[in-house]
């Protein structure tokens, strides 16, 4: 009975240890990640990348959802593997060039560095937030999977048809649903990690990767449409 005892706890302690690196594999590769998004869209805004988009409102962004499904693909075959955090780094890089868009938006208000720093900022008192409660509490968070797999769904339905109607309440509408929902991903993706549902960092690492650039995105959204200031 004593060894059985034994071997139970050991097992749960090694399954502990190995949630918690995850974890701080996932947090690394994530602080990681940022640096080639801020180099990318330091270069999209400085190069002018941004002004492709404003030619083609319609088509480009339709390319650039086949690119990024295509790289997170990749990502995803080759999760095990070196290859699989090169191509990460590659990928966040890119969607970096793809934040200029909005940086440039942003920049185009008297207040537009304002706009920017007051996102980032909102957008890290998210994550703090969420990720110390699905930390501390170690809730599981699981339940909530197909509910916001189905948001993200008609949330990518809504925004393709509204790049062909172009209706501002709507778009407003998206952003706030957006900033609502991959807010409540962020609580989702490291609940996974904490419990044990998500094993591989490089998987986690772009989950949370997503959730927070799209918080960003959409809560800078916001804050030009209601904050911005013209010249």
């Amino acid at each position: 009975m004593e060894n059985r005892l034994h071997t139970a706890y050991s097992g749960a302690s090694g399954a502990v240890v190995e949630r918690n690196r995850v974890l701080r594999n996932t947090y690394m590769l994530l602080g990681l990640s940022m640096l080639p998004t801020v180099a990318g869209a330091l270069i999209g805004v400085q190069s002018g990348f941004w002004k492709l988009f404003a030619g083609s409102p319609i088509m480009a962004p339709l390319l650039f959802l086949v690119g990024a499904f295509g790289m997170m693909w990749a990502i995803g075959k080759n999760r095990d593997s070196g290859l699989g955090v090169a191509l990460l780094l590659g990928f966040t890089f890119f969607m970096g060039l793809m934040l200029s868009v909005s940086l440039a938006a942003a920049l185009r208000f008297s207040n537009g560095g304002t706009l920017i720093a007051m996102a980032a900022g909102g957008t890290g008192i998210i994550f703090a937030s969420l990720a110390t409660l699905a930390t501390v509490t170690k809730k599981d968070f699981s339940f909530m999977g197909k509910f916001l797999f189905v948001g993200v769904i008609l949330l990518l339905v809504a925004s393709i048809a509204n790049l062909f109607f172009a209706i501002p309440a709507l778009a407003l509408t998206i952003s706030a649903i957006g900033v609502l929902l991959f807010s409540a991903y962020i609580l989702y993706d490291i609940s996974q990690i904490v419990n044990g549902g998500e094993t591989n960092y490089v998987i986690a690492t772009l989950q949370i990767y997503l959730d927070i650039y799209n918080v960003f995105v959409n809560l800078l959204s916001l804050l030009m449409a209601f904050s911005g200031e013209r010249d």
